[in-house]
C-alpha cells in the first residue's frame, strides 16, 4: 500500500494511493497514521477494513494539498556521509561507524510544500535521501532482524542550512532542523511494495538540473546495520524515521559552492517513491 495524508494544516486526513494513482480518503477507517496505528499492526488492519470499504472510500481530488504521509513521529534520526562519494565531496573521512543527528519533527512539512529560508541563512542545502518508517518497537535488535522491524519506505528532502551545522559549533542538528526542512513524501510505500530497499535511484534536480543521482546500493551501512546500530543507543518506537544520507552533488560540494536562494525549486524522486516538488521562499515571520 501507499499510505498518503492530504488536507491543510489542522484538517489532515488519512488516505491512500492507489496503483492507477487514484487517491482514496481512508478516514472512515478511524485512525492517523500515527505511533499507535502502527504500534496495533495498523497496516494489516487496514488492509482487512478495505477489503468491504474500499468501494464506498471518496476519491481525494489532485489539487488538494499532500501532506506528510505519516503524522509527527517521536523523532526523526539521521544518518551523515552514509554515500563514499558525499562524505569526499564534504572534505570528511569515511565513517568506520554510523555517524548519528538528530532533526526536529517540527521540521516536517508536506512532500510540495515551500521550503523557507531560515533568518541570516546563506547557506541552505538539498539533500535527497531514503527514509525508512520504523513499525515496531525495538532496542538492541539484531541486524539479522532488523528488517522486521520496518514498516515502509518515503522520499526525504534532508534540507540543511551548512553554516548552522558546520560553522556555529556544537551539534549538526542546529543546521538541520529549521522550520520547513523536512520535506516527506509524496506517500509512504509500505515494505512489501519495495523488493529491494538497497537497490533504488534516487536523485534531485534544481531548477530542472539534475545535479544528484546515484543508487542506494553505495550505501556504506545498509539498512539493517542501520537500524541495529540505532537502536544500541535508543529505543526505535513505531513511527520513528530514520533517514540513510545522501548520495554526492549538494550545494556543499560545488567549486565554489552553491546555495539555495528564494525562487529556486528543488524536484526530487526514488524508484517507487514518487517525486516532491518544493519552491524555495525566503524567511518570513509567521
Amino acid at each position: 500500500m501507499k499510505l498518503i495524508r492530504f488536507g491543510n494544516e489542522g484538517s489532515v486526513k488519512p488516505g491512500l494511493q492507489l496503483e492507477d494513482n487514484t487517491r482514496i480518503d481512508v478516514s472512515g477507517f478511524g485512525e492517523d497514521y500515527n505511533e499507535n496505528f502502527f504500534a496495533t499492526d495498523g497496516i494489516t488492519r487496514l488492509k482487512k477494513w478495505l477489503e468491504t470499504n474500499q468501494k464506498s472510500c471518496p476519491t481525494v481530488n489532485d489539487s488538494i494539498r499532500l501532506a506528510a504521509p505519516t503524522a509527527r513521529p517521536s523523532k526523526i534520526v539521521c544518518v551523515g556521509l552514509n554515500y563514499a562519494k558525499h562524505a569526499a565531496e564534504s572534505g570528511m573521512a569515511v565513517p568506520g561507524e554510523p555517524v548519528l543527528f538528530f532533526k526536529a519533527t517540527s521540521s516536517i512539512v508536506g512532500p510540495n510544500d515551500n521550503v523557507m529560508l531560515p533568518r541570516g541563512s546563506e547557506k541552505s542545502d538539498w539533500e535527497v535521501e531514503l527514509a525508512v518508517v520504523i513499525g515496531k518497537k525495538t532496542s538492541y535488535v539484531k541486524e539479522s532482524e532488523a528488517m522486521d522491524y520496518v514498516a515502509g519506505y518515503m522520499v526525504h528532502n534532508d534540507v540543511s542550512e551548512r553554516a548552522f551545522q558546520l560553522e556555529r559549533e556544537g551539534q549538526w542538528v542546529k543546521g538541520k532542523s529549521c522550520d520547513t526542512f523536512a520535506p516527506l513524501g509524496p506517500f509512504m510505500a509500505t515494505k512489501d511494495e519495495i523488493a529491494d530497499p538497497h537497490n533504488l535511484r534516487l536523485w534531485l534536480k534544481l531548477n530542472g538540473e539534475t545535479i544528484q543521482d546515484s543508487n542506494t546500493s553505495d550505501f556504506i551501512f545498509d539498512i539493517p546495520k542501520v537500524v541495529s546500530y540505532i537502536s544500541e543507543f535508543m529505543t526505535l518506537l513505531p513511527g520513528d524515521i530514520i533517514s540513510t544520507g545522501t548520495p554526492f552533488g549538494v550545494g556543499l560540494g560545488f567549486n565554489p559552492p552553491k546555495y539555495l536562494k528564494a525562487g529556486d525549486v528543488m524536484e526530487l524522486g526514488i524508484d517507487g517513491l514518487g517525486i516532491s516538488r518544493q519552491e524555495v521562499i525566503p524567511f518570513a515571520v509567521s
